[in-house]
């Protein structure tokens, strides 16, 4: 035969199989003009594509609103848009907690976790139901105010209405970017040229980053374009782009299938070198030192390459931090038994927004803290709904020297579960943002509990005396050093004496949404006078501020470096200016619907203090 001949076979099978990757991938090229395929390219069968708005909101990490009500909470993206194509500061949009790098710059941050990989940025996220599972043709977010916080899109194999859950929740990335600043606040249709992928869905994730925003961003509505079945691509390809090949690679690296992460894990078999090259020269030091530097999924690579390497990426040495919140989508009880031995001296663990949907199982969570747990510092939970009250007392038995206890947004944790927190007398940081903890609980855990520098009660709607509680944290916790209190329904003026009184060593304090503070009965001019350290201090939609607490501020609490008294209708621009006089550090100072404060204002103020961010908000 023909030297030729097997040639053209070799060349026929690789076509054929370029063809067969095309069609798998579902023409993912076709979204991005570089990768297009050229004429006569048609997707076969011809379906109509089905447009649907969520449904409904199934799990968010955090929202600006109440628990209790509509305004800016996230279960405003339900329907169909509400404010779209206006643009301005809406209350029946969705809103996250946070913006900008603020929260990066008082004195609750906390330190980031390194191996952090750079193509993880996201901070918050909120998941969306919709009616019908389709192959998703397109994602349309509808942003009202400051856009550009968006920085990837999922979607679930998983039907929420189903009666028969998957053996196994894959989670496929649409699109995925970096955070971009985008030019204005106004409104915008964000329609990003997403991946198709081989299953139909009902189940879309956003996940978001705000750290370039100058406020709030707010969304709408979003849009789901899909057909009901497969698009399957036709023969008559006249090119393919040879690019294609190459994203393999990219699967695997960013992908959310289990499987690859927990086989990464799992490799044991390792290849036979009779040298390890140069690394037999390096120190063991230097070797661990650069090794540091990798991501999780990059030890797990390397440690397949020779067993010298397997044994440094093994070492307990290298997971003294460790951060799984990255791979939310592939951490599972196998994956957890996997690190078991690695993780044997950890200090740092963020399993944050890891093990929902059946991912991680109570007894798989606890077999790991049972070995995992002894030397454990820092425990990040947060979204964590698998959490119950066994996850609780298996932390607190098997943690004893925990420091920092992270159940944001635990929404699933029972009441009665938060008593076993008391036990853990170590504590310098818990966060509760968003729990059911009950007074009950939450006095046991203050009374035993006093090395507290770090406490987050935003959002805690089950506590009935707020009043009961400033006072026992007056009473038991002086090291206090930051407090949120962020839309607490019912604390007056006398707990915000028992607090000012006891807790002295307060820098930032958060009464953002408190209603029942009022400033005629003095409680803003005493904590002006007891706290002279405080940097931070969120006194959001409280509209009884006024001139006299300006100035208090300005005459004590000189330190102060972000104020927000959104909502106001007392302060003026002279008091505002004795402030910015006093304050040489203050950076963020918010005056949005100050109605004494009018945008010329704002305009002289920024000329005269340029190094202060000072916003002023606005509705069309």
């Amino acid at each position: 035969m023909s030297p030729v001949f097997p040639m053209l076979t070799v060349l026929s099978m690789f076509y054929y199989m370029c063809l067969r990757r095309r069609a798998r991938t579902a023409t993912r090229g076709e979204m991005n003009s570089r990768r297009a395929i050229e004429s006569n390219t048609r997707a076969l069968p011809i379906n109509v594509e089905i447009v649907q708005y969520a449904k409904e909101v199934l799990d968010f990490s955090s929202h600006y609103g109440s628990e209790n009500s509509m305004s800016y909470t996230m279960w405003n993206l339900a329907g169909i848009p509400n404010v779209y194509p206006s643009s301005g500061d809406f209350t029946q949009t969705a809103v996250f907690r946070t913006y900008g790098t603020w929260w990066d710059r008082c004195p609750s941050a906390r330190l980031p976790f390194k191996r952090t990989p750079s193509t993880f940025c996201s901070q918050d996220y909120v998941e969306l139901a919709f009616e019908e599972p389709v192959y998703p043709t397109a994602v349309h977010i509808l942003e009202t105010y400051h856009p550009g916080a968006v920085v990837r899109i999922l979607a679930c194999s998983a039907n929420p209405y189903s009666q028969n859950p998957p053996a196994e929740v894959r989670w496929e990335i649409l699109w995925s970017e970096a955070p971009t600043k985008v030019n204005g606040p106004q409104a915008r249709q964000f329609t990003p040229c997403i991946k198709q992928i081989n299953f139909p869905t009902n189940l879309i994730r956003l996940e978001v980053n705000s750290s370039l925003l100058d406020y709030y961003t707010e969304l709408d509505a979003v849009v789901l374009h899909g057909v009901k079945e497969r698009p399957v691509l036709s023969l008559k390809t006249s090119m393919i782009d040879m690019n294609d090949i190459d994203e393999d690679e990219d699967e695997e690296k960013f992908g959310c299938g289990m499987d690859t992460l927990n086989k990464q894990f799992s490799i044991v078999t390792l290849r036979e070198w009779p040298t390890n090259g140069y690394f037999d020269k390096l120190p063991c030091e230097l070797i661990q030192l650069i090794l540091s530097h990798l991501t999780v999924p990059d030890l797990c690579r390397l440690a397949q390459t020779c067993k010298l390497l397997y044994q440094h990426c093994c070492d307990p040495l290298q997971y003294i931090h460790l951060s799984l919140q990255p791979y939310w989508a592939r951490i599972n009880d196998t994956s957890l038994e996997y690190l078991q031995s690695r993780c044997t001296l950890i200090q740092w663990l963020n399993l944050s927004w890891t093990g929902n949907r059946g991912a991680i199982s109570v007894s798989g969570f606890s077999r790991f803290l049972k070995v995992c747990g002894s030397e454990l510092v820092r425990l990040e939970l947060s979204c964590g709904h698998f959490l119950n009250e066994t996850c609780l007392e298996v932390i607190t038995e098997m943690c004893p020297n925990l420091q920092e206890l992270n159940l944001s947004s635990c929404d699933k944790i029972p009441p009665q579960a938060f008593n076993h927190i008391a036990k853990v007398g170590s504590l310098k940081r818990l966060i509760l943002y968003r729990t059911k903890v009950e007074q009950t609980a939450l006095l046991s855990i203050l009374n035993f509990c006093s090395e507290l520098q770090h406490l987050s009660l935003g959002s805690c709607v089950m506590i009935e005396d707020y009043d009961l509680i400033a006072s026992m944290m007056g009473a038991k916790c002086k090291k206090l050093r930051s407090l949120d209190l962020w839309r607490c329904k019912n604390i007056t003026e006398s707990g915000i004496a028992e607090l000012a009184s006891g807790c002295q060593l307060l820098e930032e304090l958060d009464l953002g949404w408190c209603p029942t503070l009022q400033s005629s009965t003095g409680c803003f001019t005493n904590l002006a006078r007891k706290l002279p350290n405080l940097q931070k201090l969120f006194l959001t939609a409280n509209r009884s501020v006024c001139d006299t607490d300006i100035e208090e501020l300005a005459a004590n609490c000189t330190h102060l470096r972000q104020l927000d008294i959104l909502g106001t209708r007392m302060v003026s621009p002279a008091s505002l200016r004795k402030l910015l006089e006093s304050c040489k550090d203050l950076s963020l100072l918010d005056v949005s619907f100050c109605s004494q404060i009018d945008n010329r204002v704002v305009l002289e103020l920024n000329a005269n203090f340029p190094n202060v961010f000072i916003k002023k908000s606005f509705t069309q």
